[in-house]
């Protein structure tokens, strides 16, 4: 049997010789279970707990004491104070061992389980003495798995708050006021929801606030970009496979709806999703199953979608590009994001904020916008929407410190820098101390050029497409450049 030693208990009884024949059939077991203290009133035991929380793991208390305050009420009570201990109710009642009506009352208010004091002559000890101390081990056995469980989760608590500190959704315009609110309300619903928008708006960041503020916000949040994965890949990739499902299959594979099980998949670029994909994402949104490649049984999910799109997909089931069952399920409750240039008020707080984020994160103090720049930014189109904004910031600290001009704003446009010889962006030749190494030069290069494409496309597939590249080839470059 597993040593215990010194389980902490609090006894709620008051009388003296029930308190005695609790404590004389403890000692059976030597120096499994040590008695912090003794009350006699529920009131009493309140403040203990409160107080004391470290000193008791398991309360023992009588069913029937003095004062108001007893029964299962105060076990409710008592759960309340301290939910982790767990609570063995003792009885005087000659209890029927068929009344299950008095256990699930007691049970539902959060015992743990009762016994019985004393039907018969035993004066000594609890009736089934062996039978209560296993309650009381089995008890806090419970109490231990909740522990852990709860630290596990309060660990993962605090990498959601950690996620949604990164990931807020900055501005107090209308707009903005109001997709806060529907947020909240879609994150407490399991409902399908399209999200549109132009590029660089924030689709995902909007997709992750649903997920991080909804009761699946423990479990996996799985986003993928649709247009970046080859059409011959995508199904194994959305559903996985057997092995040996076909030639080169060494092994199985777990689709990403598997991953996200219990979770949020999101699908950005849905519109990009070939017509057999869509087809059987319309078979897990319709039954909740997955069909895996090389298993003759479908598998069962639990997955909540949420796609986005940068295209009129309602255009895209009038080419025929787009399965018009498939567009009104994943379209149960709309979201269009507003591109920032229609929502001025919001400009402003979102270039202080990324300033302020962009500065922790490279280690230097904020420098000051001058007048004319702060007015320059705020009138700007921004045709890449926050995207945009968020590289220029940070092409804006790594270039100048102290105060940025105007001219230090428009110097660091990318649609303002060609052709100027003054450029921070172009490779000065003009002597040897300016020189680089080709690594270097090719690098920085393909950095301004990828930046360039996409704030001149309409998403990550288009800028692959204008580059000449395949999506996956496009995604690795841009991550070893270190480009999100």
């Amino acid at each position: 049997m597993k040593k215990y030693n010194n389980i902490k208990i609090l006894l709620i009884e008051d009388e003296d010789y029930d308190v005695r024949r609790v404590k004389n059939t403890l000692s059976l077991i030597e120096d499994a279970f040590t008695i912090n203290s003794v009350v006699s009133n529920g009131s009493d035991a309140l403040e203990k707990l409160r107080t004391e929380p470290d000193n008791y793991e398991i309360v023992i208390m009588d069913y029937q004491i003095a004062g108001g305050l007893r029964g299962e009420k105060l076990i409710r009570e008592i759960k309340a104070v301290a939910p982790l201990v767990e609570v063995i109710v003792i009885t005087k009642h000659t209890i029927n061992i068929t009344d299950f009506e008095f256990a699930n009352v007691l049970l539902e208010a959060g015992a743990f389980w009762y016994c019985t004091k004393y039907p018969g002559d035993i004066e000594d000890f609890i009736y089934q003495p062996t039978d209560f101390i296993v309650s009381l081990y089995n008890a806090y056995e419970k109490r231990e798995l909740e522990k852990n469980s709860f630290k596990s989760n309060s660990k993962l608590q605090q990498n959601v708050e950690d996620i949604l500190s990164r990931r807020v959704i900055v501005g107090s315009s209308e707009f903005t006021k109001k997709l806060h609110q529907r947020i909240i309300k879609l994150a407490g619903s399991d409902i399908n929801v399209l999200i549109s928008g132009d590029s660089g708006t924030g689709k995902e960041l909007v997709a992750t606030n649903i997920h991080y503020k909804s009761d699946r916000k423990l479990d996996n949040f799985v986003p993928i970009n649709c247009g970046s994965i080859p059409s011959e890949l995508i199904e194994s990739e959305l559903f996985g496979f057997e092995k040996g499902a076909f030639t080169g299959a060494n092994a199985k594979k777990a689709g990403l709806f598997e991953v996200a099980d219990n979770g949020t998949i999101f699908l950005d670029e849905i519109a990009e999703l070939p017509q057999v994909a869509q087809v059987k994402l319309l078979r897990v949104l319709q039954d909740g199953e997955i069909e895996k490649l090389g298993r003759t049984q479908n598998i069962k999910v639990n997955v909540r979608v949420i796609a986005a799109t940068n295209k009129n997909l309602e255009e895209q089931v009038r080419a025929g590009k787009f399965r018009e069952d498939l567009y009104y399920r994943l379209n149960v409750v709309p979201i269009y994001i507003t591109p920032i240039r229609e929502r001025k008020e919001d400009t402003k707080e979102l270039i202080y904020h990324y300033l302020d984020f962009y500065c922790r994160d490279m280690g230097i103090d904020k420098p000051e916008l001058s007048d004319d720049a702060i007015k320059y930014l705020l009138n700007y189109e921004w045709p890449g929407n926050v995207r945009e904004l968020k590289n220029l910031i940070q092409r804006l600290l790594f270039f100048f410190s102290d105060k940025i001009t105007l001219d230090d704003v428009k110097s660091s446009m990318l649609r303002e820098i060609s052709g100027r010889e003054d450029s921070p962006y172009l490779i000065s030749f003009k002597n040897n101390e300016d020189i680089l190494s080709l690594r270097e030069v090719e690098r920085n290069m393909r950095i301004k050029y990828i930046n360039f494409v996409r704030e001149n496309s309409s998403s990550d597939a288009d800028a692959a497409k204008k580059m000449g590249l395949a999506p996956p080839n496009y995604h690795r470059m841009c991550k070893e450049l270190g480009i999100k």
